[in-house]
């Protein structure tokens, strides 16, 4: 296995792990590498510090152990994010961009609702004027 810093041309940075150089190869020239964050398909290689061993005990200070800190919160608060969308709006499935059109025409009472669309649908609801987000949606650990 090997792992990757990864960069959109959003400027997102996120690490991934591949088989090997060759998957990763392949993997971003067919774009089925998305960022976490906003679902951009176009991302390079950024640049990172190689983790060399040492042989020293390194403590508190160890940067590997802070970026896994800062991970793991970033995965909480995503979870929390899941969570919370999940008990308070209702699941539309692939149908996300005809209801939200639906709400946003008043053709159906107001509500807060979530799934998926395409990228084509979501940019056209931009141009439509109706407001959505994204969220990058971290896998449950519990199932």
């Amino acid at each position: 296995m090997i792992v990757f810093d990864l960069k959109c041309d959003q400027g997102h940075v996120f690490e991934a792990w591949f088989a090997d150089s060759a998957t990763y190869e392949r993997q971003v020239k067919r774009h089925h590498i998305a960022c976490p964050v906003c679902g951009a398909s176009h991302v390079e290689k950024a640049p990172m510090a190689p983790n060399v061993a040492t042989g020293r005990e390194t403590g508190d200070l160890d940067c590997t152990n802070a970026a896994k800190t800062s991970t793991q919160r970033y995965y909480s608060v995503l979870q929390q994010m899941r969570d919370h969308v999940e008990k308070n709006c209702d699941y539309v499935g692939d149908k996300f961009a005809d209801e939200a059109r639906k709400i946003h025409h008043e053709e159906v009472d107001k509500h807060n609702i979530y799934g998926e669309a395409t990228q084509d649908e979501s940019r056209e609801l931009k141009e439509e004027g109706i407001e959505f987000g994204a969220i990058p949606w971290v896998p449950r650990h519990d199932s």
